[in-house]
């Protein structure tokens, strides 16, 4: 990992949300089995950076915001061999356990972009815009940074996700304790305050789980286990087990938001 050099003091920690701060270390204590284990995450960024093979990209920097150990980054540059992104993050563990010669840099997102992504070509992003403070918000920073003619590719995953989930924690009569996931409608809203949208589509995966326990401890495992519900009590914890099995099929239901937008102007 090559580390960038910010232009200006990074964010202290102390200055952190508690709530960044708890993302942070979860993810720090699941970096190491990041890479094996988030299989979804991976397919979702080959599939973004696939829409990033043909694009018209002008001078000027590029960047995977939240880019843990870099799948997106890594995907794109597989299929654009001329472009270097700066892998960003909060977590310096998941960034180390990224390509030994990548471009990284420390940073928390809830403080909005580092100053060398002024002017930006390319700001890509997969599934780490719910894990900021005010997700809408950053991503019309995001877009605004832009240069004329730079894109941005987001994939996002969107509340629309776990309806099984929540329907097994009804039927246990336990709260449904998951990331409270952005809206897609105020996302896809925000992205157009400064993007001519190319495309925009909410996609739909399925992934094994079956047992509640066994589910939460997969996302445990790679440090994607950050809420801001309270965790469930032991009690509740096997009502919801319990109420598992009569999840259809077993399986657990994502919506992800991929955008495709690109700033007006000429490149």
């Amino acid at each position: 990992m090559v580390r960038a050099e910010p232009t200006r003091s990074e964010p202290l920690a102390d200055r952190a949300s508690p709530f960044a701060g708890r993302v942070r270390r979860n993810f720090a204590r699941g970096a190491a089995l990041y890479e094996r284990e988030a299989r979804l995450q991976r397919a979702v960024a080959w599939r973004l950076a696939r829409h990033c093979r043909d694009l018209a990209i002008p001078a000027g920097p590029c960047a995977d915001l939240g880019a843990g150990t870099g799948l997106l980054a890594g995907a794109i540059e597989r299929l654009r061999p001329e472009l270097r992104l700066l892998r960003v993050d909060n977590c310096p563990p998941l960034l180390a356990q990224g390509a030994p010669d990548s471009a990284c840099l420390p940073w928390d997102l809830n403080g909005g972009l580092p100053p060398q992504l002024g002017g930006a070509a390319l700001l890509g992003s997969s599934f780490a815009l719910q894990w900021l403070e005010q997700p809408e918000r950053q991503l019309e920073h995001w877009g605004g940074q832009l240069r004329p003619g730079g894109w941005l590719a987001l994939a996002v995953p969107t509340a629309a996700s776990f309806s099984q989930w929540r329907a097994a924690a009804a039927a246990a009569a336990v709260p449904f304790t998951g990331l409270a996931l952005p809206e897609a409608e105020p996302i896809e809203r925000a992205a157009a305050r400064h993007l001519e949208i190319r495309v925009c589509r909410r996609l739909r995966f399925s992934r094994p789980a079956p047992s509640a326990l066994g589910f939460l401890g997969q996302i445990k495992a790679i440090g994607a286990q950050a809420s801001r519900s309270p965790r469930l009590r032991p009690a509740e914890l096997r009502r919801l087990e319990a109420a598992w099995p009569n999840v259809t099929g077993n399986r657990l239901e994502w919506e992800v938001l991929l955008l495709l937008g690109r700033r007006p102007g000429a490149a």
